[in-house]
């Protein structure tokens, strides 16, 4: 079973028709003991790093989602769901702490002239050919995102992808079991869904 954590984040219903449409039969839930007995997790989101953390431990689900990384369930992160994933968000003002799942941090782009902020849009990504995310995925794929803020992982080992928007931007992280990105793999036609199709044959 697919559990998609629902914390009151916004995006979690795409997410939950993608999966559908590929075949799958998602469960969305803020249940922690459905949440332990999935075999995969998904955290999907579109909001701010505080209220969403603040969400996260009043239901409950930081400890589980920590556990249940622990304990090796396969976890993928989405757009919010990847900086809840990680330590720190420059974006909370009273530096709340993520699920720390990953080592890093997530900032907020920098301004420059020319660009706009949040960056929203198609934009290629350059993948690690090993990682399990990406496989069968043609390189130089577009992928759809919509964020203010980006990820800076501490470890490098850990960034499966990556683009360019007025930074290098790491646009997708994996570890063992735990995957993330920073992209709607959703809303990132034919490309997203093998993205989701990937995640969901990881075993």
């Amino acid at each position: 079973m697919i559990a998609i954590v629902d914390y009151d984040a916004g995006n979690i219903k795409s997410v939950e028709k993608a999966l559908q449409y590929i075949g799958e039969k998602p469960l969305v839930t803020r249940d922690t003991e459905k949440i332990r007995r999935a075999d995969k997790i998904i955290v999907p989101g579109v909001g701010a790093f505080e209220d969403a953390m603040g969400k996260m431990n009043q239901y409950h689900l930081a400890e589980v989602l920590r556990e249940t990384a622990r304990q090796g369930t396969p976890m993928l992160g989405i757009c919010l769901g990847l900086q809840l994933f990680f330590n720190r968000s420059d974006e909370s003002e009273h530096d709340v702490e993520g699920l720390g799942l990953l080592p890093g941090e997530i900032v907020r782009f920098p301004e420059k002239e020319g660009y706009k902020i949040p960056h929203m849009g198609w934009n290629s990504i350059q993948f690690n050919p090993k990682s399990r995310l990406f496989q069968g995925i043609p390189k130089d794929s577009y992928v759809y995102f919509v964020h203010s803020y980006y990820l800076k992982a501490e470890k490098k080992e850990d960034v499966a992808a990556t683009t360019n928007y007025i930074v290098e931007v790491h646009a997708a992280a994996e570890h063992e079991n735990v995957f993330a990105t920073q992209f709607h793999p959703e809303k990132s036609g034919e490309v997203g869904l093998q993205i989701l199709k990937n995640f969901v044959s990881i075993s």
